[in-house]
């Protein structure tokens, strides 16, 4: 089966753009009508570097960072804001040492090894993620990082559909107003189920995988 895509451009930065791909999708939370295809920003040099240079525009003076936890496949952007937050003079994180760090998922919960844990512990931490649909991906790494005695200081996603989790701002570069009609369901009260209309895809940070 052949899904429709379309290309989007940030309205920032038309070096930034991505695919997104429509029709009835689940994730780990949620049920999509649109698949936000990131893994070109995510994996290509000038994109991630581009995408970078945005999500360290909206923190430069507001947040201090000692350490980024990198979920979803974002660890190049990562590196990449961590040399724009380091090296910015006007920001409050100038001449730190910033760790770049990707934790483990084990049945389903985020862990940092032994020798990973200091990275964290009594340090100012940003969470980078790919993108926000539900929040729970977010809320679920932030009581990661209490656990392991840091400190939460700000959330920043290539594409988030809220602003806010539980008093947590999202510095993102697209929003669900560049995506026409996206719209993110819990699956019990999905309309697209509702109908009758089948799974095309499973979907997830790597891709999709479709169903039929």
């Amino acid at each position: 089966m052949n899904l429709s895509k379309n290309t989007i451009t940030a309205k920032s930065n038309s070096k930034i753009k991505f695919e997104i791909v429509n029709g009835h999708f689940t994730t780990n939370h949620s049920h999509v009508n649109r698949y936000i295809d990131l893994n070109n920003i995510k994996n290509n040099y000038r994109s991630a570097k581009e995408t970078a240079k945005e999500l360290a525009g909206a923190i430069y003076s507001s947040v201090p960072v000692d350490a980024i936890i990198c979920l979803e496949s974002t660890r190049l952007v990562g590196a990449f804001l961590a040399e724009e937050l380091s090296e910015h003079a006007r920001g409050l994180s100038f001449g730190n040492d910033i760790y770049c760090i990707t934790p483990e998922n084990v049945n389903n919960q985020i862990i940092l090894r032994d020798n990973l844990q200091q990275a964290v512990r009594d340090k100012h931490v940003l969470l980078l993620v790919s993108s926000v649909s539900s929040g729970k991906s977010v809320q679920q790494a932030a009581n990661c990082i209490n656990y392991y005695g840091g400190t939460l200081t700000g959330v920043c996603a290539i594409f988030s559909a809220v602003s806010e989790i539980h008093g947590i701002k999202i510095n993102s570069v697209f929003h669900a107003d560049d995506i026409p009609d996206y719209e993110s369901y819990n699956p019990a009260k999905c309309p697209m189920c509702a109908a009758g209309r089948k799974i095309d895809a499973i979907v997830n940070s790597f891709g999709y995988t479709q169903t039929h």
